[in-house]
């Protein structure tokens, strides 16, 4: 792979567009990103804690501007480097950057209320129908199946940026293939992921999920060859492709903030000890001799997690140079956290996450009712377009009742005309609610 196509500018759904002189184009994807109505409600989505009323905890939105902020700071290392070593011109580096920031804003855009519980909430659901049959659900290829019954909020994200935000079915967003590549985390369908051996999904990072829905794989196959990025797979089992070498830094930012950022969210809550997250945070420090007697715990713990920050990246600049040349012939797997000198504080804090944080009893139990909500929600809108599809998919056929649920709910009937066109326009009204609106349709339609 080269930086010269990585690095493409050009526009997905315009080709025509000319770059102004204020702004650079991927400066405008940022701005684009930030301004959009997904973004925004990210201030009421779940990132750790559902429906806290702590104020002084973390949301979806300040989570994605934190990553944006580590994600530019990796990037503009990474980029002083390759200048260094003649990969990139001069100035490039902030090309890097806002390559980066911009990906990293829109990494969790596509993720539903109620964190990773509500994408396995919305699979669950879609699984016990397929299992029931009939309907609407029973009219559904088997093939795309699997993209329902695994929800993931990244394939729903690429789907927001390109395809339901601002130029609906034209492009979307229309970002630049760069950001595209560098959002794209896992670059293969569902089914072409099942098709693969279980070896070989293990063995490359990009395999882990599907990032793509069949519906946006032309798409992101418009964005692949735009960047460069190497096509893998063959017709009769599907294509995949080798990730973007940004992409490592989006995860990077993504991983250093959640898990440092999650601690300090756990001692705020009360859900860990201000001993234990001040040990965890000192070690990934590297135990600074800083005088902090005048500090409060507060104060104490928030400077250990800037020092923590700082050490991380510093850690995954060194993993990305020592692994540059498998990194850009697409061949490395795993992560730039896991491959640094760094990997086994952040697996002590992932370990101490797991066990007590992901646990907490008030997490626990609105993740319970979290799953409850969605499962109302998505049963309420499903006989609206069952109904539609009867009708031959004519809006202006609907029953009052249909009709009614569907203004109430502001249900976006256009251009479905098929079941997956129907199970999506399910997937993106739920997926897009925010944790407090999905609890208020939810109760309304169950009448509570």
């Amino acid at each position: 792979m080269q930086w010269q196509a990585l690095l493409d500018a050009g526009r997905l759904g315009d080709a025509g567009y000319v770059e102004g002189r204020s702004r650079s184009i991927f400066v405008q994807d940022h701005d684009r990103i930030v301004f959009s109505a997904p973004f925004r409600r990210l201030a009421n989505k779940t990132q750790v804690h559902p429906l806290y009323d702590h104020d002084h905890i973390h949301h979806r939105l300040i989570h994605s501007v934190e990553v944006a902020s580590v994600g530019r700071s990796l990037a503009m290392r990474i980029g002083q480097w390759l200048i260094d070593r003649g990969e990139i011109a001069a100035g490039e580096e902030h090309s890097l950057a806002n390559v980066v920031q911009a990906a990293c804003a829109a990494h969790d855009i596509g993720n539903p209320p109620f964190g990773h519980s509500g994408e396995a909430a919305i699979g669950g659901w879609f699984a016990e129908r397929f299992a029931q049959g009939g309907g609407l659900i029973g009219d559904l290829d088997p093939a795309l199946r699997p993209e329902f019954t695994a929800f993931e909020g990244n394939a729903q994200g690429f789907r927001v940026l390109t395809r339901l935000e601002m130029y609906r079915n034209a492009g979307g967003m229309r970002l630049s293939h760069a950001v595209l590549g560098a959002f794209m985390k896992y670059p293969v369908t569902a089914a072409a992921r099942l098709a693969l051996p279980e070896t070989e999904r293990k063995a490359y990072a990009g395999l882990k999920k599907f990032g793509l829905f069949a519906s946006e794989e032309a798409l992101f196959a418009r964005v692949a060859d735009a960047t460069g990025l190497p096509a893998c797979g063959d017709a009769r089992r599907g294509r995949w492709w080798r990730r973007h070498p940004l992409v490592l830094v989006v995860e990077a930012a993504d991983d250093i903030c959640y898990n440092i950022v999650d601690l300090e969210d756990a001692f705020t809550t009360g859900d860990l000890p201000y001993d234990v997250v001040r040990e965890a945070l000192d070690e990934l420090a590297g135990r600074p001799n800083r005088d902090v007697a005048g500090l409060t715990r507060v104060e104490h713990i928030a400077l250990l997690r800037a020092l923590a920050i700082g050490a991380a990246i510093n850690a995954c600049v060194d993993a990305f140079e020592a692994h540059y040349d498998a990194i850009m012939a697409g061949s490395f797997t795993g992560s730039l956290i896991g491959a640094s000198a760094r990997s086994g504080e952040v697996t002590g804090i992932e370990n101490l996450a797991r066990e007590r944080i992901f646990t907490a009893r008030r997490k626990t139990e609105l993740e319970v009712s979290g799953r409850q909500v969605i499962r109302n929600v998505l049963d309420g809108a499903l006989p609206v377009y069952e109904e539609l599809a009867r009708h031959g998919w004519q809006p202006g056929a609907l029953s009052d009742p249909s009709a009614q649920i569907a203004r109430a709910l502001s249900l976006d009937l256009r251009g479905v005309t098929d079941a997956a066109g129907a199970l999506h326009a399910m997937a993106d009204f739920v997926s897009g609610m925010t944790d407090r609106y999905a609890l208020s349709v939810s109760r309304m339609l169950s009448g509570t």
